[in-house]
């Protein structure tokens, strides 16, 4: 009988979907939720898709067997650019685009024998989704949480659309790679540094975490301790407020520094011969990345703006600077500047001629010329009565001194900034605001939401958001007033929409509200999550701080959404990342097509450890396809033995059929553990392998009372065991062994204990290090009866022979180490 792949999985995937056999409910059973990073539906799944949900479904599938009430969807984060390019290059809309695209990803989904419940599927695209996105904006904004302001924004000129911090990467696009700029623009933002301090400290609830990502978050959320002191400026009432870690350095500032974006600036050089230069500086500055701006290996360049701030202990007048080197989104967008104990400062004070006053040196060397910068620690001098001190203790003193003289106060900074969240684009879910003339900003009813997109509109591709081509849209009347009154036309980031997304899933179908609470208590957290290591402060940072929100506000019933979370690799060829560009892609339905969906699972699977990346292998594939019809002829050539009884008495098992319910006992101990305790998928595979291939030895041997029991019992096992990995070809060979109900409903097979103690255990024989021989004894033979035993080797005895015995090294249940010379 021969595997027929193809017949097999279109079998097995319509009896799927027609029994609705993955659909969960609540029960009394503990319950399991396995979530994968819901995809962008581009129309085509790659290789990626096939290795990141086949690992979670090994997982659902496991946890079903083990008696786990499993929650396991899957949905589409379906808003964003590319349905908005296919439009303006296609003439297609959006809509159309990201439906068909649905359609099709679903169909590839459901071909990998993926066991998702379908009837809670997402789409972020559909109004029953973004309708509570948007009440829950409006939740935010009553709350101050969502607020709008002018800032100077990065702006990628291709997207034409503003970008969080998060999304710059090295100076560029994330999704176009397009050199990033700034733009001062009035955007809305989440006020997510509200939530910096709490978003810290619980990193350290997540223990099933991984420690990069943990690392990644703390590190971008960048909590720094400091003090904050304001510098009076000359002839001026405002005062410049700057952040800084080193308050024991502020007798050496000898300059300032304003980020050309800094409100002050404008204020300060307004009508004066400054102004014309400081603008130019500024327009300069526009298209020039903030990573180049900061880069070390960039020329540190600014214009005096005419103006001095005076230092609040040397009373001395200090010339006010913009420089490329500092940023609006850092600190205050203002820093005191200290040339002899920072580079960048030093850099710019030697080519501006500015001074350099020390105020720190090396302990036996204060009297010594500054030669260079110099960063560490050390002892005060030229700072007053803090002279003589260490400088770590001077900082302290220092800034208790600037609270009590009420110049500044001590103070937290945090990297992390506002979250951006306005798009100029038109496929996203629209901003529920609307402006009037009269009452200003106000929010939309909840009793009218959603705000839904219009499709009157025109994509150019060049200029504003498309939504503002769409009169019926933008023009509407005031839910206060009644008056003629406007709607804002930006779009929602579509991290909004993916950022409380697996709370959704809980309760899917509700049309009263997002989700009930009972029911996103009963299933979340989600227990396990997995996506790529890419997303760490992106959507996992965004989706922490948005369950934190809907947490105090009483909607979520947790305030951390995921329990443990696993990062997979990449899958390469050539050593490079599948891309288009590369030429190196390997299409899912190429594999599928030749070799079925279970070959390409146990591929994947097999290939390499989730969490590293994977190189793609041809050869590995046929090597999967062939173990799958090792499989399904060991199983077609015994399903007559199968349907036996597999009931059988250990006590009277000979020595061969001990030693093969060992391993079969032995593999499924190792395949549990490594799914269980390790998502170590590959060595779980080569344990079924090694099962297989033990079965296969042991059906070749002398009858007996218990043999085809226990190949009966191995064979069930196998199946079983591989069930997770090929669904398929398993449901197939469990029926052909006379099985009714699905092999995934059948609980998972447990081990025996009793099984794994040997009587006899091979013993390596080592001479000066080197295995010479290996005999086989009882497991409770003593040292010293071990070691005579192995100095009664024949072949230990021709190597030591003429040799001084000098040492014998026994043990137990191992190996012995004989050394003679």
């Amino acid at each position: 009988m021969s595997y027929n792949f193809s017949k097999i999985e279109k079998k097995w995937k319509n009896k799927w979907e027609d029994e609705n056999s993955f659909e969960s409910f609540r029960n009394d059973k503990q319950k399991y939720y396995q979530l994968e990073m819901f995809p962008y539906p581009s129309g085509r799944i790659h290789m990626g898709h096939v290795r990141n949900y086949s690992i979670g479904d090994v997982v659902a599938r496991f946890r079903r067997m083990q008696g786990y009430n499993v929650l396991h969807p899957m949905g589409w984060d379906s808003f964003g650019l590319p349905a908005e390019n296919a439009a303006i290059k296609h003439g297609i809309h959006p809509n159309k685009w990201t439906l068909e695209n649905i359609d099709d990803m679903r169909d590839q989904l459901k071909e990998i024998g993926l066991s998702y419940d379908w009837n809670r599927e997402i789409a972020t695209c559909s109004p029953d989704y973004y309708k509570w996105t948007q009440e829950f904006f409006i939740e935010m904004y009553n709350k101050g949480l969502a607020y709008k302001k002018n800032y100077a924004v990065n702006w990628c000129p291709s997207c034409e659309t503003v970008l969080a911090n998060e999304q710059v990467v090295n100076g560029q696009c994330e999704r176009c790679d397009s050199e990033v700029g700034k733009k001062e623009l009035d955007q809305w933002y989440f006020k997510i540094t509200d939530y910096a301090e709490r978003l810290l400290e619980d990193i350290e609830k997540l223990d099933g975490w991984p420690e990069k990502v943990k690392s990644m978050q703390k590190n971008w959320i960048g909590k720094s301790e400091g003090a904050e002191i304001n510098f009076k400026i000359k002839d001026f009432e405002d005062e410049l407020n700057v952040f800084t870690t080193r308050p024991d350095t502020i007798y050496g500032v000898t300059y300032m520094v304003l980020a050309p974006e800094h409100p002050l600036v404008s204020k300060i050089v307004t009508g004066t011969k400054y102004e014309e230069k400081v603008n130019e500086f500024k327009k300069k500055l526009e298209h020039m990345s903030d990573i180049d701006r900061t880069s070390l290996d960039t020329e540190k360049e600014g214009v005096f703006t005419g103006r001095y701030a005076i230092n609040p202990l040397t009373k001395k007048e200090i010339p006010i600077y913009i420089a490329n080197y500092v940023l609006i989104d850092y600190g205050t967008g203002a820093i005191m500047a200290v040339p002899a104990h920072d580079e960048r400062d030093f850099d710019f004070a030697k080519k501006y001629n500015l001074d350099i006053t020390r105020v720190i040196a090396e302990k036996g060397k204060e009297t010594e010329e500054l030669e260079v910068v110099y960063t560490d620690n050390g002892i005060m001098v030229n700072s007053d009565k803090f002279n003589g001190l260490d400088n770590e203790k001077a900082s302290r003193e220092i800034t208790n001194y600037i609270e009590k003289e009420k110049i500044g106060i001590k103070t937290i900074n945090y990297r992390l900034r506002d979250w951006l969240i306005s798009r100029q684009r038109y496929w996203g879910t629209p901003i529920p605001m609307i402006y009037c003339e009269d009452c200003g900003i106000v929010p939309v009813p909840k009793e009218s939401l959603p705000v839904v997109l219009p499709t009157d509109v025109e994509f150019s591709g060049k200029g504003e958001s498309p939504l503002l081509t769409s009169k019926e849209f933008v023009h509407t009347s005031c839910p206060k007033c009644g008056k003629k009154a406007k709607r804002e036309t930006d779009t929602m980031d579509t991290f909004v929409d993916s950022s409380w997304y697996f709370l959704r899933y809980t309760d899917s179908n509700n049309g009263e509200k997002a989700f009930d609470k009972a029911n996103a208590k009963y299933w979340m957290k989600v227990d396990q999550y997995i996506g790529g290591v890419e997303h760490a402060i992106l959507h996992l940072l965004y989706a922490r701080f948005f369950t934190k929100v809907l947490y105090d506000m009483n909607i979520s019933p947790v305030d951390e959404p995921f329990k443990n979370l696993l990062t997979q690799g990449m899958v390469l060829k050539d050593g490079a990342k599948m891309s288009k560009s590369k030429g190196n892609v390997v299409s899912p339905e190429e594999i599928v097509s030749n070799y079925g969906a279970d070959t390409a699972r146990l591929f994947v699977l097999f290939a390499a450890p989730p969490e590293r990346d994977l190189e793609w292998n041809d050869q590995g594939v046929e090597g999967c396809f062939r173990f799958l019809n090792r499989v399904y002829r060991l199983v077609s050539d015994t399903k007559d033995i199968c349907m036996n009884n597999k009931s059988f008495d250990f006590n009277k098992l000979n020595k061969i059929e001990k030693a093969f319910n060992y391993s079969l006992n032995n593999a499924i101990k190792k395949v549990t553990e490594d799914i269980d305790q390790r998502f170590n998928f590959n060595t779980a595979i080569s344990a079924i392998m090694e099962l297989v291939n033990d079965t296969n030895k042991f059906r070749e041997s002398k009858d007996s009372e218990n043999k085809n029991k226990l190949l009966s019992k191995a064979i069930e096992s196998i199946i079983v065991l591989l069930a997770p990995f090929s669904p398929y070809i398993t449901e197939e060979l469990w029926s052909m062994i006379g099985n009714d109900n699905s092999i995934h409903s059948v609980s998972w097979p447990k081990y025996d204990e009793k099984a794994l103690v040997k009587d006899e255990v091979e013993i390596v024989i080592q001479v000066n290090g080197k295995v010479r021989d290996k005999i086989m004894v009882g497991a409770d033979i003593s040292k010293e009866e071990l070691e005579k035993k192995s100095l009664e080797s024949d072949k230990v005895k021709n190597m030591i022979s003429g040799k001084e015995l000098r040492k014998v090294i026994v043990i137990p249940k191992k190996l012995v180490n004989i050394v003679a010379n």
